[in-house]
């Protein structure tokens, strides 16, 4: 199987999902359907200041194990949040603290949310949002069968991803989540480029569902109805195409930075 890593392509910028760890090679246990704790009020952020960079990243320090000391996950049940804006990432502690998020690997989170502030949470969405956002690879095996025939895998994800298909009233998916997969931070939308593809397979999924335990539920309804009509297959090339997504420049910049043979 051959495999390809996506680039972005230049497109107009078109505004649209989150100690050291010992080298990641533990995996935090998901415990087993215990009852979750959920914390008794609402977390406010309306009293609360921008993240502190420096702040966060003393307290983010329990974050590595599972997400990695620079937010760059190795273990792909664990999503990357490199490069997440601190608006989505404070947003999504506080769910998962508040038990509206409760699903998947979110559980294992809950004692290391519980007890933050709503400014904690901030700070830590600050220190991850300075963090480089990696990538992986996509793959790019040829189709033999279906209506997709004679693509590579990841293609079709990527037709869906910049084209969307107005016959089942699905939008382009990168005019909320932006042509390189970065997001837009003021309404939320989250940083998906470079994404472990099962992380996104799982979390597609799980808006296809179409239940929630959200109390605010736009952003949850839009995904859920623009999951609706993805079939399996394009549901988990989406995933491929945005696991290699990424902004050339990185590329660039890592030529750059990389030392001369001699």
């Amino acid at each position: 199987m051959r495999h390809a890593r996506v680039l972005a392509v230049t497109a107009f910028a078109v505004p649209l999902l989150a100690a050291v760890a010992l080298a990641q090679t533990s995996v935090t246990p998901i415990p087993d359907n215990a009852p979750v704790q959920t914390a008794p009020l609402e977390i406010d952020f309306s009293k609360t200041q921008w993240g502190n960079v420096e702040a966060g990243q003393s307290k983010a320090t329990a974050c590595a194990a599972c997400h990695g000391a620079d937010g760059n996950s190795s273990v792909d049940m664990y999503p990357r949040i490199a490069g997440q804006s601190e608006r989505y990432i404070a947003q999504q502690m506080a769910l998962i603290a508040n038990g509206q998020r409760n699903s998947g690997a979110a559980v294992a989170m809950v004692p290391f949310v519980q007890n933050l502030s709503a400014q904690d949470m901030r700070d830590i969405g600050a220190f991850f949002a300075t963090q480089k956002a990696g990538a992986g690879i996509a793959d790019d095996s040829a189709v033999t069968s279906g209506s997709y025939a004679g693509m590579k895998f990841y293609e079709i994800g990527q037709k869906l991803y910049r084209g969307g298909d107005s016959a089942r009233g699905i939008p382009a998916c990168m005019a909320c989540h932006g042509p390189t997969g970065a997001g837009n931070p003021g309404p939320a939308y989250p940083h998906i480029g470079g994404q472990h593809a099962a992380y996104l397979s799982q979390r597609l999924e799980y808006y296809q569902a179409g239940q929630t335990q959200e109390t605010d539920t736009a952003h949850f309804n839009i995904m859920a109805q623009i999951s609706r009509s993805l079939t399996t297959q394009e549901i988990q090339a989406l995933a491929s195409y945005l696991q290699g997504l990424h902004d050339r420049a990185a590329d660039l910049q890592a030529v750059v930075a990389a030392p001369a043979n001699h």
